[in-house]
């Protein structure tokens, strides 16, 4: 049974009236009168009796209204559910994000996010800056939120944050009492908690050339994975590190030093170039997040 063809023996079995079923389906009178008959005819079974002062519903028609109200139904959410995926209002939304994003900015966008887009389902994945570039560009996820400035790989930037580096010390260091701030030639002869650069090697690469500015090349004696990590090894006391700024935020572990002349890294939301109206929505809601008044160290909001 076809749609249509459920509007019609719908509208005239709730108007009981071929007359007024047939305006309220702009449509003239006879093609509705064919249109029940061969109904009929399809099912094998009289569904209206029909006499020249009214129209009834047999059983068998008043079984199959409730089963048309249903089909209708469907296919008006099927209709619903189309339409708001096209405008990005339904579907399934899945981010990638580094680990430091899902506590100094994530957050309040994805409550954000949810508040306007309720129906849209959030999958949430870590990844580091380089993989989830990847990640994106291989359809694996849709959006990426990354620290990085640019795009590639047909995958294009958009940035949220500008954040200064500054110096993560352990609590005993000798520097850690010092005031104002800090040169990072200061901590040449110090031994460094490093991210390799074949885990985050943009990040690898500012940092190796902040060091280089200062006249010094880093002993990297110690490795971690991420930035979380990092800042946890210093904390125990065995190097510095220099970081986001925004990543140390209630460090109570650390000392944070601000650096004269700090590097800068931006935090971006990576999107296919291609992306649909639901990948599109999120990264206007993150934008305008973003370039909020007193929110951020220093808002790009652009690509």
């Amino acid at each position: 049974m076809e749609v249509r063809q459920a509007r019609y023996f719908l509208a005239v079995a709730e108007e009981l009236h071929f007359g007024r079923a047939a305006q309220r389906l702009h449509m003239s009178q006879p093609p509705l009168s064919q249109a029940i008959q061969a109904l009929e005819r399809e099912l094998g079974v009289r569904l209206l009796h029909r006499t020249s002062r009214q129209v009834t519903l047999t059983k068998a028609g008043d079984v199959l209204l409730g089963h048309c109200r249903a089909l209708v139904r469907e296919a008006d959410r099927a209709r619903a559910a189309v339409r708001h995926a096209r405008d990005g209002l339904h579907g399934e939304l899945v981010i990638g994000a580094v680990a430091s994003a899902f506590t100094d900015f994530l957050p309040p966008v994805l409550r954000h996010y949810r508040a306007v887009r309720p129906d849209v389902r959030l999958r949430l994945v870590e990844v580091d800056t380089e993989a989830g570039a990847l990640a994106v560009h291989n359809r694996e996820i849709d959006l990426a939120l990354v620290r990085r400035s640019g795009g590639g790989l047909e995958v294009r930037a958009v940035a949220l944050q500008a954040d200064e580096f500054v110096a993560a010390l352990p609590a005993d260091h000798p520097k850690a009492e010092g005031q104002g701030e800090l040169g990072l030639a200061e901590l040449a002869g110090d031994p460094w908690v490093w991210i390799p650069r074949e885990i985050a090697p943009g990040y690898h690469d500012e940092v190796v050339a902040a060091c280089r500015r200062a006249g010094f090349s880093p002993d990297a004696r110690h490795q971690a994975n991420s930035i979380a990590t990092q800042l946890a090894m210093v904390s125990s006391g065995i190097g510095v590190a220099i970081a986001p700024a925004l990543t140390t935020l209630d460090r109570g572990d650390l000392v944070i030093r601000r650096l004269r002349e700090p590097p800068a890294i931006v935090l971006s939301l990576l999107a296919r170039a291609d992306a649909d109206p639901l990948a599109g929505h999120f990264v206007t809601t993150a934008v305008e997040w973003a370039t909020r008044p007193g929110l951020i160290l220093d808002g790009c909001g652009g690509e």
